[in-house]
C-alpha cells in the first residue's frame, strides 16, 4: 500500500489530469491544509506549507553573479526575435531565460516547474524583479510560446553566441585546443519531427551532437540532430565551420579535432591538409586490410600471452590508405589480449611526429572525460528532454540546457577553484550548494535574504560571494 502511494506522489502530474484531484490541488492553493506528523516527545506534530518567504534555491544568487560576469544570457536573448506587440508584454526575453535557465539549472529540467516556482522570491530576485512586490515570473504557457516562437535564424545566432562566449573565456590565444565530438541519443515519445528508429538504441530518438574542448571541459556547442547518424560529409561541414569561425580569433592555435570511428571523414582529412595548425585523431573502424596490416602485431601479442599467461597490450603504427581517401594516413593499433579473448582497435591520425602509444593512451583515449561531459548534460540538466513537436523548439531547448552547463561549468571550474567542489558532478553542486534554504524580506530601503546558520558549505558560499563584490568594484 506504501509503495502504490509513493508511486502516485511521483507520477503527481498524471494524477492532476484527474478533475478531482484538481479540485483538491486549488483548494490547497487557495486554504492552509495542516498535516500531522509523528510525535516528538508527546507533543504532536503539525506541518503546513506556508512558508511564502522561503526559497530552496539560494545557491541560486551565486550562479547570477556568475552570469552577471559572462553576460551569456543577456546576449542570447539579444539573439530572439520578438515578434509581440511590446505594449502587452508582461515578461521580457531575458526574464524568461534567467528563469528558465535557472531552475535548469537547480534541477527543475520541465517547463511546468514554472507555474510552481513563478513566484520563488530567488527566482525572481535573479531575473532583476522585487522579490514580493515585484510581479510574478512568467507560466508555463509563456514558456512554451517562447520555446515555440524561436525561428532557425534565432538558433543559429544562439550557436554563435555560444561560440563566442568559449571563444571569450580564454583570457589570451590559448597554444592547443582539443576539439572533442561525440553524439549521444534523447529518446521521444510522441510525434516530434525528424525524430526517427534507431537500430543501436532501439528506440525513437534525436542524435543530438555535443562538442566540448578537451583539456578544459568547456563546451563549445550542442547541435540537435535526428535520430540516425551524421553522414561523414555534414559532419566535416559543421566542424569547418566551427574551426573557421575559431580560427578568425586565435589564429596560431593548434586545434586538434577528436572523435570516435564516426568523425574519420575523408572530406575533413583532405581539408585538414591545407589548414594551418589543424590536426585530427579518430577512431577508425576495423577491416580486413588493416588487419592484414596489423597481422604481425596481433599475432605476437597472442603468443606471448599463450606463453606467460598474462595479459598483453602491443601498439604499432603503419600507413594506410582508404578508398575514400586522398593520401594515406598513420594509423595506429592497439592489440590486447587477456583470458577475455582478444580485442584489437584503430586510430587515425595526421600527428605522425608523436609515438605511438602516447598517440593512443594519452591522445585518443583521454576522450573518455568526453562521456562524463555528456553525463552531466543528459543526466545531472536533464537535457535530453525533447517534448516539443517542434524540432526547432527542441534545439532550442537543448540550448537552454546548454546554457545552464556553461554557467555551471564557469562557476566550478573558476569560482570553486581550490574547493572540494571543483572536480565534484553538477549534482553535488546542486544538492550541496544550490539547494540552500533562503528566507527573503524586501523592507523599504533594501532587500534581506538569509541562509542557514547550520549550512555545511557556509564557508566555501561566503568566500564565492567575497570574491564576486571585489569583482563589481
Amino acid at each position: 500500500m506504501f509503495l502504490e502511494l509513493a508511486e502516485k506522489s511521483v507520477n503527481s502530474r498524471c494524477i492532476e489530469q484527474n478533475p478531482l484531484c484538481t479540485m483538491l490541488k486549488n483548494i490547497s492553493e487557495t486554504t492552509p491544509i495542516n498535516l500531522d506528523l509523528f510525535p516528538v516527545s508527546g507533543k504532536p506534530v503539525e506541518l503546513s506549507f506556508t512558508g511564502d518567504q522561503i526559497s530552496s534555491d539560494g545557491g541560486l544568487l551565486l550562479l547570477r553573479e556568475v552570469e552577471n560576469q559572462l553576460g551569456l544570457i543577456d546576449r542570447i536573448s539579444a539573439c530572439i526575435t520578438d515578434n509581440r506587440d511590446q505594449r502587452y508584454i508582461d515578461h521580457t526575453i531575458k526574464e524568461m531565460l534567467i528563469q528558465r535557465v535557472f531552475q535548469i539549472a537547480a534541477g527543475y529540467e520541465d517547463g511546468n516547474d514554472c507555474d510552481d516556482l513563478r513566484d520563488d522570491m530567488i527566482l525572481k530576485t535573479c531575473a532583476g524583479r522585487l522579490p514580493q512586490s515585484g510581479h510574478e515570473l512568467a507560466s508555463q504557457p509563456t514558456m512554451s510560446r517562447l520555446e515555440n516562437s524561436v525561428g532557425y535564424k534565432d538558433l543559429y545566432r544562439i550557436g554563435e553566441q555560444l561560440l563566442d562566449t568559449f571563444i571569450e573565456s580564454y583570457p589570451d590565444e590559448p597554444e592547443v585546443i582539443i576539439v572533442d565530438c561525440d553524439d549521444t541519443n534523447n529518446n521521444t515519445y510522441g510525434q516530434q519531427e525528424l525524430s526517427l528508429f534507431n537500430n543501436y538504441y532501439h528506440d525513437y530518438c534525436y542524435m543530438p551532437l555535443h562538442i566540448y574542448e578537451g583539456l578544459s571541459g568547456k563546451l563549445i556547442t550542442t547541435i540537435l540532430k535526428p535520430g540516425r547518424r551524421n553522414k561523414q560529409s555534414d559532419v566535416a561541414a559543421l566542424l569547418k565551420k566551427i574551426i573557421g569561425h575559431i580560427r578568425e580569433e586565435w589564429s596560431n592555435t593548434m586545434i586538434i579535432v577528436r572523435g570516435d570511428s564516426h568523425f574519420a571523414s575523408a572530406d575533413f582529412m583532405e581539408w585538414c591538409e591545407g589548414e594551418y595548425n589543424t590536426s585530427f585523431i579518430t577512431g577508425l573502424s576495423g577491416n580486413s586490410k588493416l588487419h592484414k596490416l596489423a597481422d604481425v602485431t596481433i599475432k605476437s601479442a597472442k603468443r606471448e600471452f599463450k606463453q606467460y599467461g598474462k595479459p598483453v597490450k602491443r601498439y604499432h603504427s603503419f600507413w594506410y590508405q582508404a578508398g575514400s581517401w586522398a593520401k594515406p594516413q598513420k594509423v595506429v593499433v592497439k592489440v590486447e589480449v587477456s583470458d577475455m579473448g582478444t580485442n584489437i582497435r584503430y586510430i587515425v591520425t595526421d600527428l605522425v611526429h608523436f609515438r605511438t602509444r602516447d598517440l593512443y593512451e594519452k591522445g585518443y583515449c583521454a576522450r573518455g572525460a568526453m562521456e562524463l561531459r555528456i553525463k552531466e548534460h543528459k543526466l545531472y540538466l536533464k537535457s535530453d528532454r525533447s517534448s516539443c513537436n517542434s524540432f526547432a523548439a527542441n534545439q532550442f531547448r537543448l540550448f537552454l540546457h546548454s546554457m545552464a552547463y556553461v554557467l555551471l561549468h564557469t562557476f566550478q571550474k573558476e569560482t570553486l577553484q581550490g574547493t572540494e567542489f571543483a572536480n565534484a558532478t553538477f549534482k553535488t553542486i546542486q544538492n550541496k550548494i544550490i539547494k540552500t534554504a533562503a528566507w527573503v524580506k524586501e523592507l523599504k530601503t533594501k532587500i534581506k535574504i538569509e541562509l542557514p546558520r547550520c549550512c555545511p558549505t557556509k564557508a566555501v558560499q561566503t568566500n564565492c560571494l567575497e570574491m564576486f563584490s571585489i569583482m563589481r568594484v
